[in-house]
């Protein structure tokens, strides 16, 4: 998703509601390809892409212009699918009495990839949804969405080596998971 021009914003800051449509048909996409990846499932995608551009619409007039609106967005929708995921995690693992991880993999779409490529994206998702909230947020936003260090920090409003370290951490937990037995014999 590219910048959005600074008259645009304004004017929707203004109330314009054909600038705010231009906002969302710019950044609707990748807030929905966010929200579906963080939470596997594209109903509560489609809910959490809702209540994102909600917040944003009420939202636009504390927008400052100290970050992008990208980087704005970004954050709005990383907060909104987390607390979503949380929200529904407790609730169904109250339901049916079983954590989070198993509830992301029941709700992982299953991938429609031919033979060994099928295979290997199905592990990956997988893999995903055992790491912790925080490691898979930082891994889709670096290796997915192609955001740089500096632009993750911006989103998760965090310093520069923390988003360092949580990469090398969710690294090294995907490829421990990746070699682990338990993992293998889980699939």
């Amino acid at each position: 998703m590219s910048d959005i021009d600074r008259h645009i914003i304004l004017k929707a800051i203004e109330g314009d509601l054909s600038a705010f449509e231009q906002i969302y048909r710019l950044t609707s996409g990748f807030v929905y390809g966010l929200a579906l990846r963080l939470l596997r499932n594209p109903q509560d995608a489609a809910e959490v892409t809702q209540d994102v551009f909600m917040k944003v619409y009420r939202k636009l007039k504390d927008f400052r212009f100290e970050a992008s609106l990208k980087t704005w967005i970004y954050r709005i929708a990383i907060n909104t699918a987390l607390n979503a995921r949380r929200r529904s995690g407790l609730r169904r693992s109250r339901e049916v009495g079983v954590d989070d991880n198993i509830l992301a993999l029941q709700a992982a779409p299953p991938t429609t990839l031919p033979g060994e490529e099928g295979e290997k994206k199905q592990r990956l998702e997988f893999l995903l949804s055992r790491l912790t909230p925080d490691h898979k947020t930082i891994l889709l936003l670096r290796e997915t969405e192609g955001l740089s260090y500096q632009e993750i920090a911006d989103v998760l409003r965090i310093n520069l080596n923390t988003v360092r370290t949580r990469l090398k951490r969710a690294r090294q937990q995907l490829i421990a998971l990746a070699e682990s037995e338990e993992v293998r014999n889980e699939m």
